[in-house]
């Protein structure tokens, strides 16, 4: 009976413990599951798990576990909000799938992603044909993001005898207050343009600037940095 009343208590404590954990590091631990993320879970629940059945562990054992792999966690969550190029290594990047209706093969082959994979990916987005798609990337969570051809959006444009616009792809030129020159060398953009447009719309460097977005034909997209406090919410 003794031993039911200890693994009662522990796994109790267990429990709070990783819901605590999961609040302090944030809904994007659940949310957006990177590859990263998802053996950081199975390695936490395999150390709890361990310690709720080891005879020679109890609370302080599984606490100073739950403890340590939440530090750890939560320091590299700080690594990759202050160092931007350990992202790459950490959460990887979305990659382009379809591009203007063309597959991507060596995306797919890097990615292990086969056709009826992607197919099956793409109708959970209500996309049942490969011709629908303009665009297509594949998320650093597994899922895939979907920019339909004009002909295809809704309202269908198609049906309603209006002209189709040619669709293009937004491309992010500041992220973080950091322009990313290699979007800019991609798209024949120079750093003296995005300054003089960063400067039309009332900022005077790129370190204000939280996310900055290029569309052929639209103006650039310009968002600064603001925290919550700075919203007023509607009652």
């Amino acid at each position: 009976m003794q031993a039911y009343f200890s693994m009662f208590y522990e796994t109790l404590f267990g429990f709070f413990s990783l819901f605590i954990l999961a609040k302090v590091l944030g809904k994007t631990q659940i949310s957006q599951l990177t590859a990263f993320d998802f053996i950081s879970a199975l390695i936490l629940g395999e150390l709890v798990g361990n310690a709720l059945f080891d005879d020679e562990a109890g609370v302080a054992e599984i606490a100073f576990v739950v403890a340590l792999w939440g530090i750890l966690l939560y320091i590299t969550e700080i690594i990759t909000q202050k160092f931007k190029r350990t992202r790459h290594l950490l959460e990887g990047n979305p990659e382009i799938v379809i591009y203007q209706g063309k597959l991507i093969r060596d995306t797919m082959k890097k990615n292990n992603l086969d056709i009826n994979q992607l197919q099956n990916m793409l109708r959970s987005k209500d996309t049942f044909s490969i011709r629908e798609v303009e665009y297509a990337l594949l998320e650093t969570d597994g899922t895939v993001s979907v920019l339909k051809k004009p002909a295809f959006q809704i309202p269908n444009k198609k049906d309603m005898n209006v002209s189709q616009p040619e669709v293009h792809l937004s491309i992010t030129l500041i992220n973080d207050g950091e322009i990313i020159y290699d979007n800019l060398k991609e798209h024949n953009l120079s750093e003296e343009w995005l300054l003089e447009e960063v400067k039309k719309q009332g900022y005077e460097k790129t370190e204000d600037i939280f996310y900055a977005e290029y569309m052929k034909g639209k103006d650039l997209l310009v968002l600064p940095f603001i925290n919550r406090e700075h919203i007023k919410f509607k009652e």
